[in-house]
């Protein structure tokens, strides 16, 4: 049997060594360490699954080490290789940007579905730089490159595998390395899709056509795609073809958040109960609060989840009087979520750079400031490895009892925005933060509905998804009040911007 460093329980130790198998029917031996070429038409799909806690995440690290340490070469979506062919590689995905840095923050190498589907195109000349650093050429001479710019490229990749990131150790930006974007035209090899329960059929049919063994790691629990009719992609897939981890390991520290979203797994629990076990964690530890409103200075970096649209539109809005913010403009330090790119077809180029550095649907923005142009922004992506953008905007607040909503400034098109003060939950899954606010008002008003989605009562896959989002903290909001905020809006916590990106051009 395949067993890693760390000993794994009895559910998870058969994962891997299901997994284990299926690499090995692919080509690569983990217990051996030997890597033979990709056989072309061989097509494997597992779906390893299992609620918060029962250990995906930990089993998604421990494979992608056996992988590194056999030979297998990360794809990162900032560079491949030209002699990527002659290799097998691995990708780990992520549905949102947030997603992917969970898992970089734990030491996991993730991108974004969206930066895999697409690829940069190089700068011939500094393409000699990385094909360098990945170690598939001599050290280069580039005209206006030092030595010393050289020498420090290659000391931070020795430390961080990111091509981007050692080029700009060597002084260069962006714009002066990637030319643009195109759409992946031939597949990759191993693939593993985290937080697979918000991928809906096409991305998944989209996966499966660039990834002859793909692995999902996904929760039953959480919410469905609202385009899948309760339905996620690995429910219909043959149960042979699905790895169930039925253990919840507690943590050292006796997470009380974990403790309260499995209680949730009880058939005879009501609402009220749940809410007196709230009440009882709290008293018991404070990374549990009860409370009486919503704290504002929380919601600009993590925004309250909710149910229903109104109350979002109703607490944007408290939010914005409370700071002062006025009708006609947004103030620095004000978050957004991106609700897509609205360019014609002509402008498909554009719609891959906004693409490929993060601004897809339901990344999460902070506002810094106005662009250089008109309609622009100056913009910092949560969870990109290179936030400071500068972009054509078309920003919309929704108002309280308004059909149409109030747009501050726009340009003629580009990346549109939804206020991110509150969000749906929803639109939540796959993202974390230290700290979450969840409406109580909301999740009790869902359970008088007595609604239920693939035979579970919606306020309880609800709240699951909701208390799981938070980290280390979380807030239990019982009342429909909003305290003020301690100071004034703020950036200072987010990256020293570099000169940013402009991702249009004078024609937008």
């Amino acid at each position: 049997m395949s067993v890693p460093a760390l000993q794994l329980s009895d559910d998870q130790a058969e994962a891997y060594d299901r997994v284990t198998e299926m690499l090995r029917g692919a080509g690569v031996d983990l217990d051996e360490g030997m890597l033979t070429p990709r056989a072309d038409g061989k097509e494997q799909v597992l779906a390893l699954i299992g609620k918060a806690g029962s250990g995906k995440t930990m089993l998604l690290a421990q494979l992608y080490e056996a992988l590194d340490e056999a030979g297998v070469e990360v794809v990162s979506g900032d560079y491949e290789s030209r002699k990527r062919r002659e290799r097998r590689t691995l990708a780990i995905l992520a549905p949102t940007n947030k997603a992917a840095s969970v898992l970089r923050n734990r030491g996991v190498p993730a991108t974004t579905i969206h930066r895999i589907l697409y690829t940069p195109v190089y700068d011939p000349e500094y393409e000699k730089i990385a094909e360098w650093l990945a170690g598939n050429g001599d050290r280069p001479e580039v005209e206006g490159l030092t030595d010393q710019a050289l020498d420090r490229a290659y000391a931070f990749f020795q430390t961080v595998k990111s091509i981007p990131g050692a080029l700009a150790a060597a002084g260069l930006r962006g714009s002066d390395f990637i030319t643009g974007w195109k759409r992946r035209e031939e597949p990759l090899d191993i693939g593993f899709v985290d937080e697979a329960s918000m991928l809906d059929a096409r991305q998944f049919d989209d996966l499966k056509e660039i990834f002859p063994t793909l692995l999902l790691f996904g929760d039953p629990a959480q919410l469905a795609p609202v385009n899948q009719s309760g339905k996620m992609v690995f429910d219909d897939m043959p149960e042979q073809r699905k790895l169930i981890l039925h253990r919840v390991h507690r943590q050292q520290d006796d997470n009380p958040i974990l403790d309260l979203a499995h209680a949730l797994g009880d058939d005879s629990l009501s609402f009220e109960t749940f809410e007196r076990m709230v009440e009882d964690a709290a008293q018991r530890d404070d990374r549990v609060v009860v409370a009486p409103r919503v704290e504002a200075d929380l919601m600009a970096r993590s925004p309250v989840l909710v149910w229903r649209n109104a109350t979002r539109i109703r607490l944007i809005h408290a939010f914005r009087a409370a700071y002062g913010a006025p009708s006609d403009a947004l103030l620095p330090g004000e978050p957004l979520i991106c609700d897509g790119i609205e360019l014609p077809l002509k402008h498909r180029k554009k719609r891959i750079d906004l693409e490929a550095r993060g601004l897809i649907k339901g990344a999460q923005v902070v506002y810094l400031g106005p662009g250089r142009k008109p309609g622009f922004s100056r913009l910092h992506v949560v969870g990109s490895d290179d936030p400071q953008v500068s972009a054509a905007s078309i920003v919309k607040i929704e108002m309280p009892d308004e059909e149409e909503p109030f747009i501050p400034f726009a340009a003629h098109m580009g990346a549109t925005f939804l206020h991110g003060a509150a969000v749906t939950i929803h639109k939540a899954q796959g993202s974390q933060w230290p700290q979450v606010q969840v409406f109580a008002p909301d999740i009790w008003a869902a359970s008088r509905t007595g609604r239920m989605e693939a035979g579970i009562p919606l306020w309880k896959r609800l709240t699951y998804v909701a208390i799981t989002r938070a980290e280390h903290r979380l807030y239990w909001v019982t009342r429909a009040r909003l305290a003020r905020p301690q100071g004034p809006l703020d950036t200072s916590d987010l990256a020293a911007p570099a000169t940013p990106l402009e991702l249009t051009g004078d024609d937008t």
